[in-house]
């Protein structure tokens, strides 16, 4: 499988200095990932959130221009906390739509969290990562993940 997507993947991962399940809950709980969800200075409203399979996170990206992308996430699979495969396009049957795997893996105390993308055509991964600058977004979103756990850890041990 993975020699004929090679061309339409994007793949992004880092290590966290959190278990899994902490890791796994941020990106789950609509608490924790309206705080953080996003490349460097893109904040998210969401409209609606349902966690589970079949279940979509329908949201609006806003960008430090002022530019507004509307964004569309459903669930596909969910095994906490150690993966989430999801489809995501601008609307609810985007043609455009690409499919990613998140998975959680233990690395000591922490944890090692992998986005793999696969698009549609190589032509709409390029796209992502020419236009949208889709890798370094990808890179600054895990970064802002790392840093909310980071200080959700320290209030934690501050409470």
């Amino acid at each position: 499988m993975r020699a004929t997507t090679a061309d339409r993947e994007i793949v992004i991962s880092r290590i966290i200095d959190a278990p899994p399940e902490v890791v796994f809950e941020a990106f789950t709980d609509i608490r924790h990932l309206s705080q953080w969800w996003g490349p460097d200075g893109f904040t998210t409203t969401t409209r609606s959130f349902e966690f589970h399979v079949g279940g979509e996170w329908v949201f609006v990206l806003h960008g430090p221009d002022g530019t507004d992308y509307p964004e569309w996430i459903s669930w596909t699979e969910i095994v906490p906390p150690e993966r989430i495969a999801l489809v995501h396009g601008e609307y609810r049957a985007d043609p455009d739509a690409f499919e990613s795997l998140i998975t959680f893996e233990p690395d000591g105390t922490a944890t090692r969290i992998e986005m793999r993308t696969v698009f549609p055509t190589k032509e709409l991964r390029d796209e992502a990562v020419e236009r949208y600058h889709a890798i370094v977004g990808g890179q600054q979103t895990l970064g802002n993940l790392a840093a909310y756990i980071t200080e959700l850890v320290l209030k934690g041990t501050q409470d």
